[in-house]
């Protein structure tokens, strides 16, 4: 597979759909946007960012809640060649300066519910910021905003897309800040492509008949190829929601006029929707299939999800780095527990501390070769160098290979744990407590003993109604794993922090263990 030498991935998309220009391609809490008018709203919009003196190559903030205004303006950008820079809608105002200085976009592309961080964001510096979109806004705006749809409705639809390169920036995604401090990884008109040919279209199948829904937010990778890339690549329709998806929010979707077929979710959402009370009965979806990324998926929850929808989890492990998933179960072909094989056109090894390939069955750190490796970290040469490594791509994941070549997922590399001159798996300890049916959830890490020796502890979320003691759960523990594994210190808390993409930040616990 190749592309020619001029691409643009919005036209690409357009020129895909333009045999169906009434179907909806978006429905979203205000009604449907067909994709005839998307590519016009979107081509609109390009227009409009011209017209208002954004030039090609600038980056535009993106800060939007997921509504059909989301992929117009994200698309309506590529077309013209503006770069957007999609940024999580769940931030604070310091986190949005930094990402306006940092980017030096030109322009910001806003939902109304949001206005207000943007422009104290925006009052910390940002002055290159010369223009402000605003979708649905709620009230009179500012000097230098304009209404959205105001925008739009004066232009014509730009006559042609730039003429971008595969190569060409396309657009940025921040990292979700599970380590750390959020990095402006680069994107390019190729890299989403990729995605739809090497895993949207033959490990997912998804067709035109389907109707898509993506708990996680489009700001996000995963989002982004499970709510545009891949369902505008066959042709399928979109279910978009702002609001968070709590199990209640989900289920009301999955139960609605427009009856999702394909799920889009996190392990953390799969148990929260399984331990509600709410849970909707088997005939009351459509439910084909579901696909699970963000963190490795217990096989616990995938089989009591099996078991009450007769509806297999696909579970699968991408980066923000990689753009989508690389290593994937296969609707044909799941083995709960495990993260699945490498998805055809991603080569994967794992290497031990020396760099070179461990042997089957032990853990390794996990790199990964494909198409859709982002170009670098913006403003970042030194971080870029140490992840970007002679077309590899270090995930600071750890991973392990079975005698079939399904890999297995054992932490994150600074999360791995030395007990007893043993390494321990964190999701290990993690997904034997999530066993247990009075847990929630659980996160591992290390803490010292009166000795000065590490030893686990666990921070555990029982389910509403349920009770567990301490030594119930090391006991559980025990008879499952190897002794040295179980966690020597045990806490309940009410939730587990967590990034807005629902990976639980085990730093932070780390950092509390610390005070």
């Amino acid at each position: 597979m190749s592309l020619p030498e001029t691409f643009n991935f919005a036209e690409h998309l357009f020129a895909l759909n333009r045999g169906r220009a009434r179907k909806a391609a978006y429905i979203d809490d205000r009604g449907a946007l067909g994709y005839g008018e998307l590519e016009d709203r979107a081509r609109r919009l390009a227009a409009a960012l011209l017209a208002d003196g954004v030039q090609r190559g600038d980056r535009v903030l993106l800060l939007m809640l997921d509504s059909s205004d989301w992929p117009v303006c994200f698309l309506g950008s590529l077309y013209a060649g503006v770069v957007p820079v999609a940024v999580n809608t769940l931030l604070t105002a310091d986190d949005y300066a930094y990402m306006l200085e940092h980017s030096g976009a030109t322009a910001a592309l806003v939902s109304g519910a949001l206005l207000p961080v943007l422009q104290e964001a925006m009052s910390k510096g940002a002055h290159q910021v010369r223009r402000v979109f605003v979708s649905q806004p709620g009230s009179a705006l500012p000097e230098n905003a304009r209404n959205l749809d105001s925008a739009i409705a004066a232009q014509q639809p730009l006559a042609a897309p730039a003429a971008t390169a595969p190569t060409e920036h396309a657009f940025w995604l921040y990292s979700s800040g599970s380590t750390g401090k959020p990095k402006g990884t680069v994107h390019t008109h190729a890299n989403p492509w990729w995605t739809a040919e090497l895993y949207g279209k033959p490990v997912l199948g998804l067709t035109e008949n389907d109707i898509c829904f993506s708990a996680a937010k489009m700001y996000f990778a995963y989002g982004l190829g499970n709510a545009l890339t891949f369902p505008l690549s066959v042709g399928a329709t979109v279910l978009l929601m702002a609001e968070r998806p709590t199990p209640d929010a989900t289920f009301k979707r999955w139960t609605g006029a427009y009856k999702p077929t394909v799920f889009f979710g996190a392990p953390t959402g799969f148990a929260g929707m399984l331990a509600s009370p709410h849970l909707p009965p088997r005939d009351a979806v459509a439910l084909r299939m579901c696909s699970s990324a963000g963190e490795a998926l217990p096989g616990e929850i995938a089989q009591r999800f099996k078991q009450h929808f007769g509806c297999d989890i696909v579970d699968g492990i991408g980066s923000t780095e990689m753009l989508h998933i690389f290593i994937s179960n296969r609707p044909d072909d799941i083995r709960y527990g495990t993260t699945g094989r490498p998805v055809e056109g991603y080569e994967i090894e794992l290497r031990g501390a020396d760099g070179q390939p461990v042997p089957v069955g032990e853990v390794g750190d996990l790199y990964i070769k494909g198409p859709s490796t982002a170009v670098m970290y913006w403003g970042n040469p030194e971080k870029t160098a140490d992840t970007f490594q002679g077309g590899w791509t270090k995930s600071g994941d750890k991973y392990s290979r079975d005698a079939d070549g399904y890999y297995t997922y054992a932490g994150r590399s600074d999360d791995m744990l030395k007990v007893s001159g043993i390494y321990v798996s964190p999701f290990e300890v993690e997904a034997t407590l999530m066993q247990h049916p009075a847990v929630l959830e659980a996160a591992v890490i290390g803490k010292q003993d009166a000795d000065g020796l590490t030893k686990t502890k666990a921070f555990v979320v029982r389910k509403e109604g349920q009770g567990v003691t301490e030594d119930e759960l090391k006991a559980f523990v025990k008879e499952r794993l190897a002794p040295y594994k179980y966690p020597r210190f045990i806490e309940f808390v009410d939730e587990l922090p967590k990034t807005a993409t629902g990976k639980i930040q085990r730093f932070r616990l780390r950092e509390r263990e610390k005070q």
